[in-house]
């Protein structure tokens, strides 16, 4: 009398163990999905999402985490020792930059570049752009330009004017540069990247995951040139992408960009060329180490993993960036001061190398008596050398993505200017010797 059978003991014994069994496995499978890349989750998105939308807000709607991480970019206005997102004129704080680029609007205005939320606001502001640009300036600068390409074609997108195709954009760099909508996967959206790799043999949609995080990012980091009378948008790389291959590209075409207010030579000017220099066998590319692994760090919020898109200067969040592979932090940021000043030190030696070249070609080019052909073929070096040297100039590392590439490139840059200032020399002198005879 009062006992309780056995049977109805073991009840709730049983239950127990079977609520314990049923939320470890949830617990194991949400756990799971948190640390699955976001574009691989099996998880219901909240809205649908138009293909190339270009308003990033839309895309946060389902992915709030990487949308309040790409927000932040509004509030960062750090400079590192050699660059960050600070708006600071370079001209200004270098002046030899006056005169590399005289004759270039870039010799009136070269603000070091903010963060992808400010790319529409620095393109508009900026004094290098007059009544005669194309749209094409647009191609790196919206999110609009997927969608624009999509509807008009690269072609009619690059030969109207930039204040008329201004009118249909309203949005900075977003998740329309990068992703596709619905799947999330990354993908190449700009034509001319499509182009230059189509014409090296390659596929993009055969590249890993991993590659991708890289080649997204040649979209727009890269070096390029407006083509033809259209001013079509343009990746110089049927030869390959080291510096050498790039300038014989330009060499064949017989393009460039300026001729030089003083030198009167044929020039090209460089424009951020990440990812040649880093794909150009660095290091950290062989090692299979992608753009993203170091500026789009994975970060987390609670049990969630994702890829922060506050994009910026690995060295603002080293232990994120960095300490994914190096256990010792402090050593590795140590490491990237010195291998930075190393080649800021050289490419200054440059610059002064390449004003050096400038004054003699000038002052040779003002003695009647100075040898015609010779005075060409300085020329001809100072193009070669300012081309290298504005090749790692205008990458933005500081020489970082590829120390040991970046300072080859730097010494010949230094060996050809010092040619082209010897050659002026000598169109003087060997014209001196033809007007005695």
């Amino acid at each position: 009398m009062g006992t309780t059978p056995k049977s109805s003991k073991a009840l709730p014994i049983a239950l127990t163990v079977i609520i314990l069994i049923l939320a470890a496995t949830t617990l194991g499978v949400l756990l799971f999905l948190a640390n699955q890349p976001v574009q691989t989750r099996g998880l219901p998105t909240l809205v649908a999402i138009d293909p190339l939308e270009p308003d990033s807000s839309q895309w946060g709607l389902n992915f709030p985490n990487q949308y309040t991480s790409f927000l932040k970019m509004r509030e960062n206005a750090a400079r590192t020792e050699f660059g960050g997102s600070q708006p600071y004129q370079k001209v200004d704080a270098d002046p030899r930059l006056k005169r590399l680029f005289a004759g270039n609007a870039f010799s009136k205005d070269y603000k070091e570049d903010r963060g992808h939320v400010y790319s529409l606001q620095d393109v508009r502001e900026t004094q290098r752009v007059n009544e005669k640009t194309p749209g094409t300036c647009y191609s790196c600068k919206t999110a609009n330009a997927p969608q624009l390409w999509a509807e008009m074609g690269p072609v009619a997108f690059a030969k109207t004017p930039f204040k008329d195709l201004g009118q249909r954009i309203d949005q900075p760099i977003g998740c329309a540069n990068c992703h596709e909508a619905g799947t999330m996967r990354l993908i190449v959206t700009n034509p001319a990247l499509e182009a230059a790799l189509k014409e090296q043999g390659k596929d993009w949609r055969t590249f890993t995951r991993q590659e991708m995080r890289t080649v997204v990012c040649a979209n727009c980091h890269v070096e390029y040139y407006f083509a033809g009378e259209e001013k079509v948008l343009t990746f110089p790389w049927d030869h390959g992408v080291k510096v050498e291959a790039i300038e014989q590209y330009y060499n064949e075409l017989g393009f460039s960009d300026w001729k030089h207010a003083e030198t009167a030579a044929p020039m090209i000017k460089m424009q951020h060329p990440e990812y040649e220099l880093y794909t150009a066998d660095s290091t950290h590319y062989k090692a299979g180490v992608a753009c993203a692994d170091c500026h789009m760090p994975y970060v987390r919020d609670g049990a969630v993993k994702y890829s922060s898109h506050n994009v910026h200067s690995p060295l603002l969040n080293p232990q994120q960036a960095c300490g994914a592979c190096h256990t010792n932090v402090d050593y590795v940021v140590a490491r990237v001061g010195l291998i930075q000043r190393q080649v800021a030190v050289t490419m200054s030696a440059s610059e002064d190398a390449l004003v050096a070249a400038i004054d003699a070609i000038v002052a040779a080019s003002q003695n009647p008596n100075a040898d015609p052909a010779l005075l060409e073929e300085a020329r001809q070096l100072h193009r070669a050398a300012q081309l290298r040297w504005d090749f790692i100039a205008a990458e933005n590392s500081m020489g970082f993505h590829n120390p040991e590439e970046a300072l080859r490139i730097l010494a010949a840059s230094i060996d050809l200017a010092r040619q082209a200032q010897l050659k002026a020399l000598q169109a003087v002198s060997t014209g001196a010797l033809q007007a005695r005879r």
